[in-house]
């Protein structure tokens, strides 16, 4: 099935916003609750709010962070991207070896959990990290912690976390990412699988109540080690359709909403209200084009390069607009291990060039064209990018034979290698060998029976790949030599193209002005702390 840029867009967010929103604009008709912020996801409803849990959705992550403490933490609205950026949280300060194999953290004295469950200690942050190494227990981001060989306690405030491979930004994974938020061992213990419909945190925020019909309802808790929340409830709603969503944030029935990532759809927000707040992080999600190597001419590095030079990777960011960049390598360019344009030798820069990727095409054998059979999802931000990479595609003889389908299957279907060309949407911290070990290392290679990684592209077993360097990196303690052997990655992979950076592509959320979060986000994860949040005068 094949459906035109023109078509999609037409039915996507921005046109039904659109037609929907008509005269209404965030003017705020109803009536706000000043002690309330109110927040709209794009869920249907909570999979549970137990941050280990591998079932969380992103509205699920949103109030994990509100209800949860880590050791350490990223600045407010950013990512720290060098070790010393890092702020504390639990842990009051830390140290690191000099090969950056043994993490030492001190804990943070008083802080209590939620409904009187007494004060935190080490043996909740043991507790916490060994759920992670239990092999028997399915853990959110298990990947995370494979390096760690041991989790210790010398003394009631002192946690001893030893590696098997030095990381000298361990503190960006394991210790900050949400899935190291600290458990309250006891509630854990006693409520069992009750515990994720009704966590027990160290947050400025605890559970009140949730079900279907209301949503999620979080009151501030009095006895936090910061200070008190500014403001006294927040409450979710679960609005998964588009025009829903948008339209109870036009009404003011919501103060914030997750936005869409669609072009147009910014725009078309601001035209209904020029006072609405975009909070939106970058780059936010890393979007990769796979490239199946086991998919007949897609073998042929020739047809690759044709589709490299083919894609106009800076048109599709503009479609974007504010919210997008282009992408050179597979690591954005705000992250350390990035590779600039400028300072790779010309033929791996790729400028787009639709004449040679036509005369690559025949050189390897397709003259006359070519078809490839794949499918996307229906999402908007994948179906979008896919559509335009299949018109700029479609120049130079290359036709997508393409399906448009279900997004839970799509990535089900993925993982299956049952795909061709594989758009890989993600959003990873600033830790640069992440990206490389979930989708290009032969130990992370999709098998058919869905029970592999997401190595999509088969690369380092269809054809040599990036293993060695990969191993070479990870034993480097000092983080820039580190850096440079992962931008040698960064070039090896542009030659042998079985992954191709497309964009990045902000995480949105659209903000009525009469709240205000306290910070300006710039970077970091899709979700942020909403302590600071309060309601100001229009």
């Amino acid at each position: 099935m094949t459906i035109s840029r023109r078509k999609f867009l037409g039915t996507t967010a921005a046109g039904l916003t659109t037609a929907m929103l008509g005269g209404v604009s965030n003017s705020a008709r109803a009536q706000a609750t000043e002690d309330t912020i109110s927040i709209a996801f794009a869920a249907r409803s909570s999979n549970g709010l137990n941050p280990q849990s591998p079932s969380l959705n992103g509205a699920d992550n949103w109030m994990v962070v509100q209800i949860f403490d880590r050791l350490v933490k990223h600045p407010d609205g950013g990512w720290a991207t060098k070790p010393e950026e890092f702020q504390p949280a639990l842990a009051e300060s830390w140290t690191s070896s000099q090969d950056a194999k043994t993490w030492t953290y001190k804990l943070r004295k008083g802080v209590k959990f939620h409904e009187n469950y007494g004060e935190l200690t080490t043996d909740d942050v043991l507790f916490t990290f060994r759920r992670h190494l239990d092999p028997k227990i399915n853990t959110l981001s298990k990947i995370f912690y494979k390096n760690i060989e041991s989790v210790e306690s010398p003394d009631a405030s002192t946690i001893v976390i030893k590696l098997k491979q030095p990381d000298p930004l361990f503190n960006g994974t394991c210790v900050s990412h949400q899935s190291a938020s600290i458990l309250c061992k006891k509630a854990f213990e006693e409520r069992g699988e009750g515990f994720n419909a009704n966590p027990v945190g160290t947050g400025p925020f605890q559970f009140e109540s949730m079900d279907t019909a209301s949503g999620l309802k979080l009151i501030a808790f009095p006895d936090y080690f910061e200070g008190k929340a500014k403001t006294a409830n927040l409450h979710v709603r679960y609005i998964a359709d588009t025009t829903a969503r948008t339209l109870a944030f036009a009404s003011g029935d919501v103060d914030m909403i997750e936005g869409v990532r669609a072009p147009g759809w910014i725009a078309t927000m601001r035209q209904q209200s020029s006072t609405t707040v975009f909070d939106a992080t970058a780059p936010g999600s890393l979007n990769t084009l796979n490239i199946n190597l086991k998919k007949g001419p897609l073998a042929e590095l020739k047809v690759r390069q044709a589709i490299r030079y083919a894609i106009d990777t800076s048109a599709i960011a503009a479609a974007f607009g504010e919210t997008s960049t282009p992408m050179v390598g597979i690591i954005a360019s705000q992250f350390p291990g990035s590779v600039r344009e400028a300072d790779l030798p010309a033929e791996l820069q790729y400028k787009s060039d639709p004449e040679k990727a036509s005369a690559l095409l025949a050189e390897a054998g397709f003259g006359d064209g070519l078809t490839i059979p794949c499918y996307i999802s229906q999402r908007e931000d994948y179906a979008s990018i896919m559509l335009m990479i299949q018109e700029q595609l479609r120049a130079v003889g290359i036709q997508l034979d393409m399906k448009i389908i279900d997004h839970a299957t799509y990535h089900s279907d993925n993982r299956k290698d049952k795909n061709t060309l594989i758009l890989r949407s993600v959003s990873y911290p600033p830790v640069p060998t992440q990206p490389f070990a979930d989708q290009l290392l032969s130990s992370s290679d999709t098998v058919a029976d869905g029970s592999g990684g997401e190595n999509y592209s088969h690369y380092g077993t269809a054809i040599p790949g990036i293993d060695a360097l990969m191993e070479k990196a990870i034993a480097e303690p000092d983080l820039d030599k580190r850096l440079t052997l992962v931008q040698d990655m960064e070039k090896q992979v542009l030659k042998d193209l079985p992954c191709m950076g497309i964009v990045t592509l902000s995480y949105v959320v659209a903000r009525n002005p009469r709240v205000d979060i306290g910070f300006k986000v710039t970077a970091g994860p899709a979700y942020w702390p909403l302590r600071h949040a309060k309601r100001v005068e229009g």
